[in-house]
């Protein structure tokens, strides 16, 4: 008995899935007919699983790509090299600041006081950058770990966004455990989950996959 499918048959499926393709198309134009708006999004990139700063960076380089003027500034990343903050300075200053603003990771300071003044000092920049409305993205990378620690007030942080942040800028905020009241104000929000990991493996952190 053969298992080629008559031609007769063929015809008819590949006629419903051009039909059922059409249709959804058409519904898809008249939803998008109706999105003719653009805003300065606030962006959030929380969650266990790895991916938030990468997807953030993504998003920078787009901008790049674009030839729009963005700015970067991490708030707990320190003098650890990492081959987004070497490609950019290297090849985009142009269009792309880069500020490295915190000195490592808490566990590494061991001294609460100097983290606070560190994220005072990236904070004070980042409001400085998404002021300046040529900017037309700010990344601040991992400020939710110093929102978390309470190095910073998410209360003026959440009025800074919402009182202050020109309406075309772009601003995305990565790290885990983000604040709910920083979620509730944000355009776009991304919990990235964790399924397995290779640190659980005994497998260190690698060039080109996370740093």
């Amino acid at each position: 008995m053969s298992d080629e499918i008559p031609e007769n048959e063929s015809a008819k499926d590949d006629a419903r899935h051009a039909e059922k393709m059409a249709k959804k198309k058409a519904a898809r134009d008249k939803i998008m007919a109706t999105k003719t708006d653009g805003k300065g999004l606030i962006i959030v990139h929380t969650g266990k699983g790895k991916g938030k700063s990468s997807a953030a960076f993504g998003m920078i380089f787009r901008h790049i790509a674009h030839g729009k003027p963005s700015a970067v500034v991490q708030f707990i990343k320190g003098a650890m090299w990492t081959g987004e903050r070497d490609l950019i300075e290297k090849h985009f200053s142009d269009l792309c600041q880069f500020h490295t603003m915190g000195e490592g990771f808490t566990w590494e300071t061991q001294d609460r006081a100097r983290d606070i003044a560190a994220a005072s000092a990236a904070w004070e920049k980042a409001k400085e950058l998404i002021r300046d409305e040529r900017n037309s993205m700010v990344l601040l990378d991992e400020i939710n770990i110093a929102l978390r620690y309470d190095y910073l007030d998410v209360n003026d942080v959440v009025a800074f966004l919402k009182n202050e942040k020109p309406a075309m800028t772009h601003v995305v905020l990565t790290g885990r455990n983000a604040k709910e009241d920083l979620i509730e104000i944000a355009d776009l929000v991304t919990e990235m989950e964790l399924v397995k990991h290779p640190f659980r493996s005994g497998i260190k952190g690698q060039p080109g996959v996370e740093f």
